[in-house]
């Protein structure tokens, strides 16, 4: 259907303020990010950024998914976790909106993605309507299922899922940067740089929450695929996850 919209690109309300957040990724309304897609002239995008958008539509739903099931999850058995819950709320929803911005500015559809294998929702479908952990792209479906997987096991999995789950987004988005310059896609490349910077600070945020457990490696206890010391750290909140 050429109205179809895959699933990952949920439709939320425009948040006016990116919010930022403490080493528990609690909201800092000093941190402010806006992105109006509308504002840019329009770019001829190319199938591989087409497909970009697709990809970082499902992996910053998945982000928000994986974070709210495990939070949850383990606030019913008593434990709360406030990184889960407040990077997802005051982040991850700001960073699925700007991705379907986009999606609408460029009347994107399903029959123009060819990394879409089975779309489950179109454009018209709220956030609140959006059944969590499910993704019309395969490769994300599976992250999904590995990392809920883990994250049930204990705080520690949990916050270890947040590492991962951000170091993945930087490595994505690393790459659809560079599609999106050599294309010009000016707009394309502003967005994606928004969530990068996010990822960063999120980053930072559960790497804290991990040593604040007395995980003194922080994310660098998973292992050199997830240590990384090179990531941004925001001078105003010193590293600690504030965007």
């Amino acid at each position: 259907m050429k109205n179809r919209i895959f699933l990952s690109l949920v439709a939320v309300s425009t948040l006016v303020l990116m919010s930022g957040c403490d080493s528990s990724g609690a909201s800092n309304k000093s941190s402010n990010i806006d992105f109006d897609a509308n504002a840019y002239s329009k770019s001829i995008l190319t199938q591989e950024v087409k497909d970009a958008l697709a990809y970082m539509g499902n992996e910053e739903r998945l982000a928000y998914d994986v974070y709210m099931n495990l939070y949850d999850h383990h606030i019913a058995n008593g434990i709360e976790i406030k990184q889960l819950l407040n990077i997802s709320q005051n982040a991850e929803t700001k960073h699925i909106d700007i991705v379907q911005q986009l999606v609408r500015k460029y009347q994107l559809a399903e029959d123009e993605l060819s990394d879409v294998s089975a779309p489950v929702a179109d454009n018209t479908v709220t956030q609140s309507d959006m059944p969590r952990g499910v993704y019309d792209i395969a490769k994300i479906q599976e992250l999904y299922d590995e990392l809920y997987a883990k994250g049930v096991d204990s705080k520690k999995d949990a916050l270890e899922v947040g590492c991962m789950v951000e170091v993945v987004d930087v490595t994505d988005l690393d790459e659809y940067i560079q599609l999106a310059q050599t294309s010009e896609a000016i707009d394309v490349v502003d967005a994606f740089n928004i969530l990068r910077d996010g990822s960063y600070n999120h980053y930072w945020a559960f790497n804290e929450g991990l040593k604040n457990i007395g995980v003194s490696e922080g994310c660098c206890s998973l292992g050199d695929t997830y240590c990384h010391p090179e990531y941004p750290q925001t001078e105003k909140g010193n590293g600690r996850g504030n965007r």
